[in-house]
């Protein structure tokens, strides 16, 4: 597939709505949902088949020539030998969008494109699995690429092809102002119901950036470093290179408030009759009060995320806004989860509860939107670690730790407030370009160098992020296994 080029002086932006559907419109959207899960699943088992049975037939002996021919990986393929089966498998597929079969195929293709090159060591982040089969009870999901597409002029309803005119929970007006002035343009539309039960509408859109900031960008402290931690007082601690806090921002805590409530309701489910059957070791039909309870369950978790989207969001809009560059960490969020077990299962509820990799993603789109510059500091950097005063290193500091206490010049300064004045520091140079006025004895920042002052650091040079974005979505490989010959990368499945 080609790769989308988001022209110059446009950014690629999302807009989502709640939607109120009927019971007619909710119906026809499980309908397509369902059509993507079968079409996904239908080819899926193929490519699992045909995988069998070239590996069964090279234990025969048989030379690569003569084997059965491989099925194409890449979402085209998928698509041709899809349409050559579906009058058999799905009878009944011309009551759905195209568009329902191809969300299917396209989620496939992606998965065996990235498991392929997560194999070769292509991929970066962690080994991907195979393609595994999705359920009844997976998340229901339609992307519309083509076909009537708008957002209506009353402002209250939005069409999409097949399911026709629907309302949302909230006025349109900001998209459709863009869109009437040509500023903007609907690339796609994905219909998405949450764990909740409600359902969303995503437009993805193409919109025109003015060259200048808005006025009121870069009103506050030029450059800033923001400290992000797990702590109920400290989500956020924003510092200046002078050893100054200008932010601090509480957790919401949301997911740990409602967890009584989850616990209550997942008992409450327990005792009741659900899909699996522990006596017999089967599955059964689960009774509609069980149905009931795990909706009820759905809306908490929903309820959760939002009032924690909510402040994160504000939080981080209003960084962007003020400030002309802004330094974080990168940190492996999943990672720091990825072990202990229930020795450590409290830091790994926090770090869940307080999404610290959504704060580097919304400051990553956001500073391109207000003029300002993200900085980001390497994985290994020791912030927290390193004296702000006189640059020296703490070898040991815990989690426990929450004052930091330098045993070489004696200075006491607040964990959070320390590691976010290093971070400043070393984002200070790559924008302004100036030593700073910080208590540090070494150079200032060097972004070719990746050296904060007063700041030893362990990894590569520091990246200036340019947030504004080159694609709309993931690029299939066109060298995955697009001619029809033996996949080297599906034999040893």
């Amino acid at each position: 597939m080609a790769r989308f080029e988001i022209p110059e002086g446009w950014t690629a932006q999302a807009y989502r709505f709640a939607l109120d559907l009927t019971p007619a419109q909710a119906r026809a959207f499980r309908s397509h949902a369902g059509a993507a899960r079968v079409a996904y699943n239908t080819m899926l088992a193929l490519v699992k088949a045909v995988i069998g049975q070239r590996a069964a037939e090279r234990t025969y002996g048989i030379a690569e020539e003569d084997l059965t021919p491989a099925v194409s990986w890449s979402l085209a393929g998928l698509r041709r030998n899809w349409n050559g089966r579906k009058d058999t498998v799905a009878p009944w597929w011309a009551d759905n969008s195209k568009e329902a079969y191809n969300t299917g195929l396209d989620a496939l293709a992606r998965g065996l494109e990235a498991w392929s090159k997560s194999r070769k060591g292509e991929r970066a982040g962690a080994a991907t699995g195979f393609p595994r089969f999705k359920s009844a009870r997976s998340r229901r999901s339609v992307r519309f690429t083509t076909g009537t597409i708008r957002v209506e002029p009353d402002r209250h309803h939005v069409a999409l092809p097949r399911l026709g005119t629907l309302k949302t929970h909230e006025s349109t007006r900001k998209l459709a102002r863009r869109i009437e002035a040509g500023t903007a343009r609907i690339l796609s539309a994905t219909l998405a119901e949450d764990s909740s039960g409600r359902c969303h509408v995503s437009f993805q859109v193409l919109v025109k950036r003015s060259g200048t900031a808005p006025a009121r960008a870069g009103a506050g402290e030029p450059v800033v470093g923001v400290d992000v931690g797990v702590k109920e007082d400290c989500l956020m601690v924003a510092g200046t290179p002078d050893g100054r806090e200008i932010r601090r921002v509480r957790a919401p805590k949301s997911l740990t408030a409602a967890q009584g409530r989850l616990r209550a309701l997942q008992r409450k489910a327990a005792r009741q009759q659900g899909p699996w059957n522990p006596g017999t070791r089967s599955r059964q039909r689960p009774s509609k009060r069980w149905e009931k309870t795990n909706r009820r369950v759905g809306r908490t978790h929903a309820r959760a995320a939002a009032v924690r989207r909510d402040v994160l969001h504000k939080e981080t809009t209003a960084l962007a806004r003020r400030h002309q560059v802004i330094t974080v960490e990168t940190l492996s969020a999943s990672g720091m989860r990825s072990a202990g077990g229930a020795y450590k299962k409290g830091l790994n509820l926090a770090l869940s509860d307080a999404a610290l990799a959504e704060i580097r993603r919304m400051l990553s789109y956001k500073c391109a939107w207000y003029g300002s510059d993200l900085v980001e500091a390497g994985r290994y950097f020791p912030s927290s670690k390193l004296c702000s005063a006189c640059g020296r290193r703490k070898p040991s500091l815990t989690l426990a730790d929450r004052i930091y206490q330098c045993d070489y010049c004696g200075l006491v300064i607040d964990r959070d407030l320390n590691a976010a004045v290093n971070l400043a520091r070393l984002g200070e140079t790559p924008r302004t370009g100036a030593t700073g006025t910080g208590t540090g004895s070494s150079p200032a920042a060097s972004h070719r160098a990746g050296k904060g002052r007063g700041a030893t650091q362990e990894t590569a040079a520091t990246q200036v992020v340019n947030a504004a974005g080159r694609e709309t979505s993931t690029r299939h490989d066109d060298s995955v296994d697009k001619t029809g010959t033996a996949p080297s990368q599906g034999e040893a499945a």
